[in-house]
């Protein structure tokens, strides 16, 4: 459930005190939860990927055991879905992470983390004012 504007007001006036009090602190927190926690996700996706290839090898290798060719095809298949989600979700270094949940300080960050529904809700709104008058 998205934050009220009034708690997204609040929530950023904590983080600009928490900014003007403690900087390096409040660098410190930003975003590496998500960081670390997606990166850590990658890594391990990338080591089920050499077990999906060892599996498939050695499916191929031992005669009359195809079925584990193909559940080693299967966990590569997995693992790089997880490896490609990751990507993309994975917040850059020094780049706040999106969530609708959150509020941030930056007004050009606001935009992004806007659902696709809230920005088509907007525009539904503009466009029935705009034939109103």
């Amino acid at each position: 459930m998205p934050l009220s504007e009034h708690e997204q007001r609040m929530l950023e006036q904590m983080e600009r005190a928490l900014y003007a009090e403690d900087p390096k602190f409040a660098t410190a927190l930003e975003g590496s939860g998500l960081r670390t926690y997606t990166r850590r996700r990658v890594y391990q996706a990338v080591a089920g990927i050499v077990v999906g290839i060892a599996l498939l090898m050695t499916g191929v290798i031992i005669p009359n055991v195809l079925w584990i060719s193909v559940v080693g095809f299967l966990v590569m298949l997995g693992c790089t879905v997880l490896v490609v989600t990751g990507w993309r979700k994975a917040p850059k270094p020094g780049e706040q992470p999106v969530s609708g949940s959150t509020g941030g300080s930056a007004r050009g960050h606001n935009r992004q983390r806007r659902s696709m529904m809230n920005r088509i809700e907007d525009r539904w709104q503009r466009r029935r004012d705009e034939q109103g008058q």
